[in-house]
């Protein structure tokens, strides 16, 4: 398995519980070489943190959850994951139900893990800082109309 290889997991509804995500952890548990830490990215959603969840954690100490800040998908690499699989594979595709859709992204998921690539972050500092001035300049106007 390459070290960036991407789990798949898709809910079975809509919402997410403590115990469907210890089952996708004891997913990525099987799948993986034993003596490899697992470092996962996660949002900040209480299923994550749950006393289940953290006691299952404790009981398996090569995870590492990485939470991401609240609002921070900007940063979030996981959002050009996601942005790459919709452009690549769900826009283009036309499915005739979810379960073709769910098996569309397990194969698109399969197939970037046998060739898997590192997100790389390019955007040099100048331009993020002056996006930053620009959406704070435009709040900033914004806040000074409502006063």
């Amino acid at each position: 398995m390459a070290e960036t290889s991407i789990f798949g997991w898709i809910p079975a509804f809509a919402g997410m519980t403590a115990p469907e995500f210890i089952r996708f952890l004891k997913k990525i548990d099987g799948e993986s070489p034993a003596g490899l830490n697992l470092h996962l990215v996660v949002d900040t959603y209480g299923t994550h943190k749950h006393p289940r969840v953290k006691s299952w954690l404790q009981r398996h100490p090569r995870f590492h959850l990485h939470f991401i800040p609240t609002s921070s998908s900007w940063l979030n690499m996981v959002e050009r994951w996601f942005r790459e699989i919709t452009d690549k594979r769900i826009r283009r595709g036309t499915f005739q139900n979810v379960p073709a859709l769910i098996a569309a992204i397990k194969d698109y998921v399969n197939n970037h893990n046998q060739n898997p690539r590192v997100f790389v972050w390019s955007a040099p500092v100048e331009r993020i800082l002056e996006k930053y001035a620009k959406c704070k300049g435009l709040l900033d106007s914004l806040h000074l109309r409502h006063e």
